[in-house]
């Protein structure tokens, strides 16, 4: 197996990051399509193979099956070269400081990657909602199935921050979620061989998702996921939410969770990954140019 130092997968990042701000907008959108679906099915296998665990297993365990199954979704994007919003928090601006692309261009990949992952985890998420999510009767009657009520579950405790406490909570949950996010990224990069860029991969996302981290592209699947099956709720699945389930909106996805989600990430994977290995590497980096 071959493992690439430090440094060289640093300008690694910059290279890439150039790359793909290079991209056509079409391209982009496209790109950023198929990463928000395919975070989206590792999030829907997540939802299925954790349900019922937890009053058999414990919540801990529950949550290393949930984390153990996520990473799926980006050793697909990174083996196929799909645009991860929160990946590109990472790879546009290390592009920007070793001053190969202007901070527009950051800005302007940074939006075009984030229509297309919300369009593919959305349109994912309607798939599981008629798909797995619900069981249709021949009069065509929907009903939520179990893995329908844990998604809904999911999709309320992501809009659960309310009021400054919780919403402070949300952004720095993001922040540790990319801070994560990227560093499993930089250990993709650090191997050539595809079982090196899956194990590398896999921890650090098995680690953000098992510690209850959030993800802003991941929820752009989770809390559509569990307003789309919502109607589906038969009266006594319902009632086990209670309130909170009206709180469960198209509004508070993003005044509760995406808006300040967002923000961490950004955060987490430029600041905390981004800029302190630049300031790390920076000398290193020059000399190899």
């Amino acid at each position: 197996m071959v493992f690439h130092p430090p440094v060289q997968i640093i300008a690694k990042v910059g290279d890439a990051g150039k790359a793909k701000c290079a991209l056509p907008i079409w391209n982009m959108l496209l790109r950023g399509f198929m990463a928000g679906a395919y975070i989206a099915m590792g999030a829907a296998l997540a939802t299925v193979c954790s349900t019922g665990a937890a009053p058999l297993l414990g919540a801990g365990v529950a949550k290393l099956i949930l984390g153990g199954v996520f990473p799926v979704g980006l050793i697909i994007i990174v083996l196929t070269g799909a645009e991860l919003f929160t990946g590109d928090a990472m790879f546009a601006p290390m592009a920007a400081f070793m001053h190969k692309i202007s901070w527009a261009c950051v800005l302007n990949l940074w939006i075009w990657v984030y229509i297309g992952n919300l369009i593919g985890s959305i349109v994912f998420a309607y798939f599981m909602a008629v798909g797995p999510l619900t069981n249709f009767a021949a009069s065509g009657t929907g009903t939520a199935t179990a893995f329908g009520v844990t998604a809904v579950s999911i999709a309320v405790g992501k809009v659960s921050y309310i009021g400054p406490a919780a919403l402070w909570s949300s952004f720095i949950k993001a922040i540790c979620c990319n801070w994560l996010v990227n560093l499993a990224i930089l250990l993709g990069i650090c191997a050539d061989d595809a079982i090196g860029k899956i194990v590398g991969i896999w921890f650090p996302i098995m680690a953000f998702v098992a510690t209850g981290f959030e993800h802003c592209v991941a929820n752009m699947y989770f809390i559509p996921a569990g307003l789309l099956t919502m109607p589906y709720l038969s009266a006594d699945q319902a009632a086990t939410f209670g309130a909170k389930l009206a709180n469960l909106t198209w509004i508070t996805m993003w005044t509760n969770n995406l808006i300040l989600v967002t923000i961490g990430n950004i955060v987490g994977g430029m600041i905390f990954v981004g800029v302190v290995y630049w300031i790390s590497f920076k000398k290193d980096i020059q000399a190899l140019q």
